[in-house]
């Protein structure tokens, strides 16, 4: 019997009992919110259900650069069933939410059963490394202008929204650029009638037209996160 009414997408996909045994807990994601940090312990899993969080790099000089983004389909800390013990990035809500949590060792244990919780869960993982690479490709072949349309169009996929209150500052941190750089591109997608852009807020206005814009790795990266529960085994048929 299936537990419904979750919007997650791993939640979504498991059976009542282990839903039971996860002991889930609803939390509120406010904007900022710090999920995670480079030497704290992970002592939770989070589920999302709405809003958007996004891990970064931190380097010595104190900027930051994005190397994974979360939405409906993530399992924040995934990497401690696996024997992580401490965070190696930090993870904050980008966009308010809420979802859910569990407690590391009520998922461990649920994990080490073999069934359907571990199946899924190292899906994701799998998932999570295929954006961490396409991204790292992304940045390293295509131009800042297509790097952005990408950005965008991912995040208004996890969160569900398509207007975006967020800085030049923040959008050159999670995309390794420099404030002029998002300025030129974002205004070259609004010159397209692609976004409406003003100070702070980001609203895309043409989806075809941005993913159109926005190089193969969108999609790549998109198909992956959608349908990364969907493989061949009766465990989630």
């Amino acid at each position: 019997m299936r537990k419904s009414g979750f919007k997650n997408t791993l939640l979504k996909a498991l059976d009542r009992d282990i839903i039971e045994r996860l002991r889930l807990q609803p939390v509120k994601f406010e904007l900022k919110h710090e999920i995670e940090n480079p030497g704290d312990r992970i002592d939770h899993l989070c589920f999302l259900e709405e809003g958007m969080a996004s891990m970064t790099t931190t380097f010595r000089d104190g900027s930051q650069v994005e190397v994974g983004m979360f939405g409906y389909e993530s399992v924040i800390g995934v990497s401690a069933l696996m024997g992580t013990k401490k965070s190696l990035n930090r993870v904050y809500a980008q966009i308010a939410g809420h979802g859910y949590t569990c407690n590391v060792e009520d998922a461990r244990r649920e994990f080490r059963l073999g069934g359907a919780f571990q199946f899924l869960a190292l899906r994701y993982v799998q998932a999570q490394l295929v954006q961490a690479m396409q991204s790292a490709g992304c940045n390293a072949k295509h131009n800042f202008e297509q790097r952005l349309a990408r950005w965008l169009l991912i995040c208004a996929d996890r969160a569900n929204i398509d207007t975006f209150k967020i800085s030049q500052e923040f959008l050159a941190d999670m995309l390794g650029g420099r404030r002029p750089t998002v300025s030129t591109a974002a205004g070259i997608l609004k010159g397209k009638g692609l976004i409406q852009y003003t100070r702070g807020e980001i609203r895309i206005l043409d989806i075809p037209g941005l993913t159109k814009t926005s190089c193969e790795c969108y999609q790549i990266i998109k198909d992956y996160l959608d349908n990364y529960t969907k493989f061949d085994t009766a465990i989630t048929e």
